[in-house]
């Protein structure tokens, strides 16, 4: 593969990615969990939200694995591959309304600060990967909007 991007340098990002990849499949997951499970006064404007957020999370995953393929390597979509590389658990309880939206704000604020570590590393390589600090950029947006949307129903 010549794109030009040293082996170890796509390796180290694809790594990244993958990391990105399995915590952005666990968030969405949770969020449609959360979606299904809604209950109370704010119950149709939130499902409409969070709905819309799984859906774009949904897109950004296959974003993101097509990324990794792009630069080489192979994506291990398993459910037992994310869980070894995520660290936004299960939901596993019931959770009320505002339970539901400080952990999903928890969980982008996961992805913000991981997104931005992975561009910094990214930005050192010696031959410069445009195409996935562009990613990374467009994901960090699209994570602090949902973070200021969910905060504004707590």
């Amino acid at each position: 593969m010549d794109i030009g991007l040293e082996e170890k340098d796509r390796k180290k990002i694809a790594e990244g990615l993958s990391i990105v990849l399995a915590n952005t499949y666990a968030l969405y997951l949770k969020t449609q969990n959360f979606h299904w499970n809604l209950a109370g006064t704010d119950f149709y404007s939130l499902h409409l939200l969070f709905e819309k957020q799984y859906e774009e999370l949904q897109e950004a995953i296959d974003e993101i694995a097509e990324r990794i393929r792009a630069l080489g390597f192979y994506v291990d979509g398993s459910f037992s591959g994310f869980k070894k590389l995520t660290s936004i658990q299960e939901e596993k309880e019931k959770r009320s309304i505002a339970g539901m939206l400080k952990e999903l704000v928890r969980c982008h604020e996961i992805l913000i600060k991981q997104g931005r570590d992975l561009a910094e590393q990214v930005d050192k390589c010696k031959e410069k990967d445009l195409a996935t600090i562009d990613l990374l950029s467009r994901r960090l947006g699209v994570h602090e909007k949902f973070v200021w949307m969910l905060r504004s129903q707590i």
